[in-house]
């Protein structure tokens, strides 16, 4: 008796890996659009689950977006329903506002991973899994790139973050679609995926356009070395902000004078950051920037450079501005962040806080 299609058999391995260290009981939930990498997600899952004694579900979001999101939402926890997952949920969202740094798209990502979260608190801190490919992946590295943005971006999607995983990180599209043909699943087809000119999503133009130009250009394996690229940045970033976390904290403690003890409340000592390597540096400022409270998509290396200014190239200016209304001020060999509330009342920020 032969076994699986060699594409079902690499999906379940990848899945069984990414939940090995899962105890039996725990409740395991797929993130599933209907598209086919989530429909082959759902069945590996499905699989895997079964024999590890793991409880497997799915939560379907309907962003309510596209005429009959509905109905594809109903139909995709049809055949998640069908291939054993239980609970399965249609989740209905708001998508609201584009916030700052982020378009539509961004805001129906917020939405989803919102919707996702609090599924997996009502189901006892399940671990939800997410259909990301290496081709994803590859898309992604191209995006920020392209976008100029630094090695955090560079390194795409974490494997695990919190509750989040991506088993298929390492597993091609063409093979979710092959596992949904072998398996008789009828995975939906996402119009705007398949918009390649200037009217479609970007992430669209560069899988259409873009990726199969370079491997004209440069050869078939472009999205492996991609992805490849992604995972070594990341490893490099892990220790870069580890140590990053090293310096934010002795900022947060020395005093005026370089003295432990200050108050956390009284910002970041320059002395501190000053004495670390720029790369550092600039990765202890943002950690600060986003625990005061500044928008993550709003967030620019030009702001950065600009509160880098105020340790670096100190000679009396004025605070600087940042997203979400604070202005970060240099007082007294400190950097404090204000908002615009606390200006009028002229007190001080939570800078040091994260």
């Amino acid at each position: 008796m032969s076994g699986p299609d060699p594409a079902v058999a690499a999906q379940r391995s990848a899945v069984r890996a990414e939940l090995a260290d899962l105890p039996p009981g725990v409740v395991v939930l797929v993130a599933c659009s209907g598209g086919a990498d989530s429909l082959a997600l759902a069945a590996a899952t499905a699989f895997v689950a079964a024999r590890a004694g793991l409880l497997a579900g799915a939560v379907v979001v309907d962003h309510g977006l596209q005429p009959g999101s509905a109905g594809v939402a109903r139909r995709a926890a049809e055949q998640c329903r069908g291939l054993g997952l239980d609970p399965v949920e249609v989740i209905t969202v708001e998508v609201g506002p584009a916030g700052p740094g982020g378009g539509p798209e961004a805001a129906a990502r917020t939405a989803r991973y919102d919707a996702l979260r609090e599924a997996a608190t009502r189901h006892g801190d399940a671990v939800v899994l997410l259909g990301h490919t290496l081709d994803d992946q590859a898309e992604s590295v191209l995006l920020g790139l392209a976008r100029g943005s630094g090695a955090r971006s560079l390194s795409g999607m974490a494997r695990r973050r919190g509750r989040l995983r991506r088993p298929f990180l390492a597993v091609r599209r063409d093979q979710t679609e092959r596992a949904c043909r072998v398996l008789g699943l009828e995975p939906w087809h996402d119009p705007t995926n398949l918009v390649s000119d200037a009217a479609g999503p970007l992430r669209s133009q560069v899988r259409h356009e873009v990726l199969p130009v370079l491997e004209r250009v440069l050869g078939p394996g472009v999205a492996e070395a991609l992805a490849r690229t992604a995972e070594q940045l990341r490893q490099d970033g892990d220790l870069l902000d580890e140590l990053a976390g090293q310096v934010l904290l002795a900022a947060r403690s020395a005093g005026p004078a370089g003295d432990s003890g200050a108050d956390p409340a009284d910002g970041l000592d320059v002395v501190v950051l000053a004495a670390a390597p720029p790369a550092l540096r600039h990765r202890v400022l943002r950690a600060a920037l986003l625990a005061a409270g500044v928008p993550a998509g709003a967030l620019h290396r030009v702001h950065i450079e600009a509160v880098d200014a105020l340790v670096t190239d100190w000679h009396g200016q004025a605070g600087v501005a940042v997203p979400g209304g604070g202005q970060v001020q240099r007082r007294y060999g400190r950097l404090t962040v204000i908002n615009d509330r606390e200006r009028g009342a002229g007190s001080g920020g939570s800078f040091g806080h994260g």
